[in-house]
């Protein structure tokens, strides 16, 4: 599909008010994006599974107005409280995807959200942020056009999210999803967010996500700018050619259940998105010393162990414990005999696969 495809053919009418509620999960990239060209295209196909506790919930109440003001007219909400700072993202969001809304000029917006987890600090929130806000405002020209299918308004979900967050748009469907073209995943696009297309090992279909929280605080660099520094990257060009590889790789793994594979192209990724950071000009750091203490901790228990756990890390200091369900009690032990000390105020988070946006 082409952005042609996302834009309405059809003018609607406003109905007068209504109340949208969403539900959107973060998401964690197993082969990560880093890099982005204008109009957030993905430098590099990525895969990520979808995540279900951590999530952003977003009530979207839409009022007609009683004439078209031209553009977006919106108040925004974080947690019951006005979130101005927010305002011009969701700005540039509006200004990005107001062809493909153009009825949203009827309306005024009050958008309330709320996150189960820290806010910018290496979770995703913009993910699923984003994910829920455009999948409240599909809804909302479903009610237009009922017409529309839940496949086409996934996709579109998904192509518009993606213009507020690239990551987001992987955050509306589950629990495998794959972004960006890539010549061995079939409907791969760079504008939309896929569900794996071939049945993955019953070993990964109840994969758990334990995220420790090393830091909660927002992070010294934000992704927007990590993205931006990929530009004229000396390993950029090496990078993206790996991801490329790693994809069909991790493929493979996907289907097979080799977790031993798992493990090593999971670590190698994100110690290579980490490493991307810290070799960028200018050069920037969001690991902290207890991120590496856990990453030492992690290779130490799966030596004495034997047990498949492994690490991965996002844009930040917090460390993702993944793993076979079949595995929970003994690593939910380890993790409270061990690791709880490397987390602030002793906090994590303890997830699994989800299955992407719900809408009431």
């Amino acid at each position: 599909m082409t952005e042609k495809d996302f834009i309405p053919s059809d003018l609607f009418n406003p109905t007068d008010q209504g109340v949208i509620h969403s539900e959107s999960p973060s998401n964690i990239a197993l082969v990560k994006y880093w890099g982005k060209f204008p109009d957030q295209i993905p430098a590099n196909p990525s895969i990520s599974f979808t995540l279900d506790t951590c999530a952003t919930s977003t009530t979207v109440e839409y009022n007609a107005l009683p004439a078209k003001t031209g553009k977006a007219s919106f108040e925004f909400f974080f947690e019951g409280k006005p979130k101005p700072d927010f305002e011009p993202k969701l700005q540039t969001f509006f200004d990005r995807t107001a062809k493909y809304l153009p009825f949203l000029k009827n309306y005024h917006l009050k958008i309330s959200s709320s996150n189960s987890f820290p806010h910018s600090s290496g979770i995703a929130s913009s993910a699923s942020a984003m994910a829920a806000l455009a999948s409240s405002l599909v809804e909302l020209e479903r009610r237009h056009n009922p017409e529309m299918d839940r496949q086409f308004a996934n996709l579109k979900s998904s192509f518009l999210a993606r213009l507020g967050s690239g990551s987001a748009c992987r955050s509306i469907s589950g629990s495998l999803v794959v972004w960006g073209e890539h010549a061995d995943i079939p409907g791969s696009s760079d504008l939309y967010g896929v569900p794996f297309p071939d049945t993955i090992a019953k070993i990964f279909q109840d994969y758990q996500d334990t995220i420790l929280l090393v830091h909660r605080g927002q992070k010294q660099v934000s992704s927007t700018v990590g993205h931006k520094l990929m530009e004229g990257h000396p390993f950029a060009k090496q990078r993206f050619e790996q991801a490329h590889s790693n994809l069909r790789r991790i493929k493979e793994v996907m289907i097979s259940g080799d977790l031993d594979a798992f493990v090593d192209l999971v670590e190698r990724e994100a110690l290579t998105l980490h490493a991307m950071m810290m070799t960028s000009s200018p050069y920037f750091i969001l690991m902290k010393p207890n991120t590496l203490s856990i990453i030492e901790k992690v290779w130490e228990f799966r030596r004495n162990t034997g047990l498949p756990l492994c690490f991965t890390l996002d844009a930040g200091a917090n460390v993702h414990l993944l793993y076979p369900g079949q595995n929970k009690e003994k690593v939910l032990q380890f993790i409270k005999n061990e690791l709880v000390a490397y987390c602030e105020n002793g906090q994590y988070i303890c997830d699994q696969l989800g299955e992407g946006t719900k809408i009431s």
